[in-house]
């Protein structure tokens, strides 16, 4: 029985966790997303700014492992 989705990564002869590539891009894209609202002058309406970083950054990798990469 053969499984579809990827269980590890491999460049060159390092393995690693699909998982990787989707928290670095998912961070990208949360910085991206910050930028825009700090040149948007919308970042001044949220109370703690740490915290609306790190939920942004979970919705990017609950959004691309949604319509993605499948875990």
């Amino acid at each position: 029985m053969s499984n579809s989705y990827p269980h590890e990564l491999s460049l060159g002869d390092v393995y690693f966790s699909p998982i990787l590539p989707v928290v670095i891009i998912a961070f990208l894209m949360a910085v991206i997303t910050v930028k825009i609202l700090n040149k948007l002058k919308l970042s001044r309406y949220f109370y703690a700014h740490s915290y609306v970083f790190i939920s942004i950054v979970i919705f990017y990798i609950l959004l691309i492992d949604l319509y993605w990469i499948k875990f």
